[in-house]
């Protein structure tokens, strides 16, 4: 029963990581494994750097949860078919703590974290076809029936964003396939084809990805190596306990935290042209979960760009830059040179990114 579960085993390719637990005042603790602590590495070097002693969460911003393990929590989409399975089950969301809600989790989300014991709700049946996958998700986003959500949720991967997705696999690897809202239109999956090949165009690296039977957007996942092992995944809102809403991060602080820990100029100059490229392809959807890292065995490095969209009912950056929602390039070439690079390389990133965008 998920009532019963206080606390869960955090698990990396099956070794334990620690042990998280509700503390006082509803807030969570974690305190890492003893091997861990010889032979691991920092799950969250700001926030749970590797030593020995208790860990105790913050009530905000994520009510008593840790930002790297708030990650692994479905948000958006995920969420929203996650309380119609509880609630199916007389379960209210809201009234469950964080380590109840990651026990539902256990091994089924996204990057290599994994908990200990898992709580199962729902039932897995037999798997749709695209095409099924995406009417049953038109039919209970349109509040006509809640039933298959438990199947939706299962295949989701318990990702967040406001679209529907879900993981799917085979002979040329594993990819995240997105199906429309709503409120899209029928070629939606078409237009974030093109507008992925308009960032790799400006030189921001992004998943391989490609159009399923001609109208479903699909991305390579950069959560698993080439032999299809799991890799720890981090956020920018996990490692800087920075929360979705209301949306606070600035680029400085993203490049700052990109240079603390890839130790890359690479990296730096790379975030720095998804900035650029987010503010002339007028991507506002840039908040905090939407740039991630990956960490293999204690080395961490930029993760691809992803959710790269032109969303028109957006007006201004989730992301500020130089603290302003509609930057000027002196904003950018501020935030770059904070970050020790230099106007030159800047002015040339936004060249070369504009002449690009431009002439789309």
């Amino acid at each position: 029963m998920i009532k019963n579960v206080l606390s869960v085993s955090v698990m990396y390719h099956g070794r334990k990581v620690g042990t998280l637990s509700m503390g006082n005042h509803s807030c969570c603790q974690f305190e890492y494994d003893r091997t861990w602590l010889r032979e691991g590495f920092s799950i969250s070097p700001l926030q749970l750097p590797l030593k020995a002693g208790l860990f105790s969460a913050p009530w905000q911003p994520f009510t008593g949860n840790f930002g790297i393990f708030e990650d692994s929590l479905p948000g958006g989409y995920g969420e929203y078919l996650l309380r119609k399975v509880l609630r199916r089950e007389g379960v209210d969301y809201g009234s469950l703590t964080p380590v109840q809600r990651l026990s539902i989790v256990g091994n089924s989300g996204m990057g290599a974290l994994c908990y200990v014991p898992e709580s199962k709700i729902g039932e897995r049946q037999s798997p749709l076809t695209l095409d099924e996958m995406q009417s049953l998700a038109l039919e209970v986003l349109s509040e006509r029936t809640d039933e298959g959500s438990d199947l939706l949720l299962a295949g989701s991967g318990n990702s967040g964003g406001v679209r529907p997705k879900c993981l799917y696999s085979d002979e040329s690897g594993h990819w995240l396939v997105k199906f429309r809202h709503t409120f899209d239109s029928v070629d939606i999956g078409q237009q974030e084809y093109h507008y992925n090949e308009l960032a790799r165009k400006a030189g921001v690296v992004v998943p391989e990805f490609r159009l399923m039977e001609g109208k479903y957007f699909a991305t390579r996942r950069f959560d698993l190596d080439d032999e299809g092992n799991r890799l720890h995944m981090a956020t920018a809102s996990g490692l800087l306990n920075e929360p979705l809403t209301p949306p606070k991060m600035d680029y400085h602080s993203l490049l700052q935290l990109t240079g603390f820990l890839t130790q890359s100029a690479e990296a730096v100059e790379q975030q720095f042209r998804r900035m650029v490229f987010n503010h002339y392809a007028r991507n506002f959807d840039d908040h905090a979960r939407n740039f991630s890292f990956l960490c293999r065995d204690g080395r961490w490095e930029l993760a691809p760009a992803y959710d790269l969209t032109n969303d028109q009912t957006l007006s201004k950056h989730a992301t500020t830059v130089n603290f302003k929602g509609l930057p000027t390039d002196e904003d950018l070439i501020t935030v770059g040179m904070n970050t020790k690079m230099t106007r030159e390389c800047c002015q040339q990133i936004i060249d070369e990114v504009k002449s690009v965008v431009e002439g789309h």
